[in-house]
């Protein structure tokens, strides 16, 4: 393929797998829209974060080595998943021995990774999506998208040029929804108080839909909002920009 049509490789994530496939959808047809030839390696897997940041560095490094193999080749690899991205483009390097074949392949790996709304705002120059929405929106930047790879401003960029929507900021947008993987699982009582906040918070935006980058943040909040009896919606922004949301919210009776 020539530099203008770059090959990427689309990794789905665990959670687009299993709970979102939509989401994948998506973001391949944005990714296309941009001008990229898409490809979803069959060999794929977890991108190891759960295993590394439960201090088990021997199986994130195995899982790790699959990642690499399944995404040899191609130009750019993009997730949907600011915290997938960061584990691949931060901290996969750092499971390989400097000076190794496997830490040279990494670093290579960890090169050509980025988030979704950075990869098609910075690194190809998209900006229209020529799509619509009628509404208002709040968004809710998760954690390692924010605070590692500085994504922020990128998917509210891509957001303003839907016809029609109207972004409205949460207050404290960037404190943590409580979700962070593992921490809820480990720190329910902590983990439900947070979630009970940035709930709060979204509902005073009043928008209809609250989006974000990150399904594990979004299926939280959804959780609490509709155990609450809440109406407003629960969506990965890519589903917005590509103009697919004909499938129910994230939570939503099907």
């Amino acid at each position: 393929m020539t530099e203008t049509t770059p090959t990427v490789g689309l990794f789905v994530t665990c959670l687009v797998d299993l709970f979102r496939p939509s989401v994948g959808f998506a973001a391949a047809a944005l990714l296309e829209r941009a001008g990229c030839r898409v490809v979803v390696p069959g060999g794929q897997t977890c991108c190891g974060q759960p295993a590394y940041n439960s201090g088990a560095r021997d199986i994130a490094a195995g899982i790790a080595r699959n990642v690499i193999e399944a995404f040899d080749g191609v130009d750019h690899v993009v997730a949907p998943s600011g915290s997938c991205a960061a584990m691949l483009k931060l901290h996969v390097p750092s499971l390989f021995e400097d000076g190794s074949t496997l830490r040279t392949r990494a670093d290579h790996l960890a090169e050509r990774t980025w988030e979704l709304m950075s990869f098609l705002t910075d690194v190809r120059g998209f900006t229209e999506t020529a799509t619509s929405h009628a509404g208002q929106v709040t968004y809710h930047d998760g954690c390692s998208g924010l605070r590692e790879l500085g994504v922020r401003d990128q998917p509210r960029q891509l957001l303003s040029s839907v016809d029609g929507l109207e972004i409205r900021e949460i207050d404290d947008g960037e404190v943590c929804c409580g979700f962070g993987g593992a921490f809820c699982v480990k720190y329910p009582a902590i983990s439900g108080a947070m979630v009970e906040r940035k709930a709060d918070a979204i509902e005073a935006a009043g928008a209809s839909v609250v989006l974000s980058g990150e399904i594990g943040c979004l299926m939280n909040i959804a959780g609490t909002l509709s155990r609450r009896g809440s109406p407003i919606e629960a969506r990965h922004a890519a589903e917005i920009l590509a103009g697919m949301t004909d499938t129910p919210a994230i939570g939503a009776p099907k």
